[in-house]
């Protein structure tokens, strides 16, 4: 599992309880909607690092 940050974040209390909502019918976690949210916006913007290719033709050992 990759590391994960801590951060404080703050949210006005409307924002909060649509997210609240949102998440809700979702099913996840406030939390977990806001990070399935962000994680969204990187992939639209590209922003997200490439993950390592492994060189064709080399096997793991």
């Amino acid at each position: 599992m990759a590391d994960k940050k801590n951060f404080v974040l703050r949210l006005n209390a409307a924002m909060y309880k649509a997210l609240e909502k949102w998440a809700a019918d979702d099913f996840r976690s406030v939390n977990g909607q806001i990070e399935y949210l962000l994680n969204n916006a990187l992939k639209e913007q590209g922003r997200l690092p490439k993950p390592e290719q492994k060189p064709a033709g080399k096997k793991e050992d």
